[in-house]
């Protein structure tokens, strides 16, 4: 008896998911992109840095390994491949790459600090005046104008590279926050200086001239009865005690000098005044000759 037979299996045949494929075509291009934009951005940073050294991932890892626990200027390499590292890393991935190689992400962003503040100019005498990451990482306040003044040899803060070189990480720490307090000290007090300043000045502007002689007659005033004050309590005391002196010798038949320089001591006051009157072209209003013309001015001078 002849066998049956089997017939073949129906073809099954999958439906092609256009869209699907269209969106994974769309993915992979994007991130194509990103990583080639990245790259070129680790390329223009690493050419920034003064970085000549590989720039994949594994090999700025490897690199950072190597530099944690080394020296100031290591320090420097380590922040320069920390920067390389995160503008490599895709969005999320520089945390996770840090706890990989066992690095808080504060510490990170301190020596990544470091690697963009020093990288700027030549800090050779600097790196070498700090001689540790810790030192080099307390001076991270100091701004471009300083720290290029530090590398030529110049004084800020109080503080040479020699200073910095002998000192210890909380002596340089301490130094450099009494500076800081002084300067914002200083600082506040020419602020407030400025604003008196400026707050006088806005007064002059708005004062009329009547406000202004005014205030300048007042001041006038304050300062003669000042003087005046002086000759009537003050010299006058000091007349009487020469004029009341005992002399062994028979007084003023004896020493006839006392009167003479008594007569001097009023006589310069007068010339002085003098001076005045004829420097100005004033009237004598002191004279009984103008008594009114006196007393009215000791009147206006009394409402200044």
């Amino acid at each position: 008896m002849a066998k049956t037979a089997t017939p073949a299996p129906k073809s099954k045949t999958t439906p092609v998911d256009a869209v699907l494929i269209a969106q994974d075509f769309a993915a992979a291009n994007q991130l194509a992109t990103i990583q080639t934009a990245a790259a070129e951005n680790v390329v223009a940073l690493a050419t920034q840095l003064g970085y000549d050294g590989a720039l994949s991932v594994g090999a700025l890892e490897d690199g950072i390994r190597f530099y944690q626990q080394r020296t100031a200027e290591a320090c420097m390499e380590l922040g320069k491949r920390l920067v390389l590292l995160k503008e490599a890393s895709l969005h999320g991935e520089f945390k996770p790459r840090l706890e990989l190689l066992g690095i808080e992400y504060g510490a990170a962003k301190r020596f990544m600090g470091v690697a963009t503040k020093f990288s700027k100019g030549p800090t050779s005498a600097l790196l070498k005046a700090a001689q540790s990451q810790s030192k080099l990482i307390e001076l991270l306040v100091l701004d471009d104008d300083e720290i290029a003044e530090l590398e030529e040899g110049g004084t800020v803060r109080g503080l040479v590279a020699d200073d910095i070189a002998s000192m210890g990480v909380r002596e340089l720490r301490a130094s450099l926050r009494d500076a800081r307090a002084d300067k914002e000290a200083s600082d506040k007090l020419i602020a407030d200086k400025n604003a008196k300043l400026d707050k006088l000045s806005r007064a002059i502007k708005k004062a009329t001239p009547d406000d202004v002689l005014k205030k300048l007659q007042a001041e006038a005033t304050d300062i003669m009865n000042d003087a005046a004050g002086a000759v009537r309590g003050e010299l006058r005391m000091a007349l009487l005690a020469l004029n009341d002196h005992y002399d062994p010798h028979g007084g003023d038949s004896i020493n006839p000098n006392r009167s003479i320089f008594m007569a001097g001591l009023v006589g310069q006051i007068q010339a002085d005044l003098n001076a005045l009157r004829e420097e100005f072209n004033l009237p004598d209003v002191s004279s009984a000759a103008d008594q009114q013309l006196a007393a009215d001015t000791a009147q206006w001078s009394g409402k200044a």
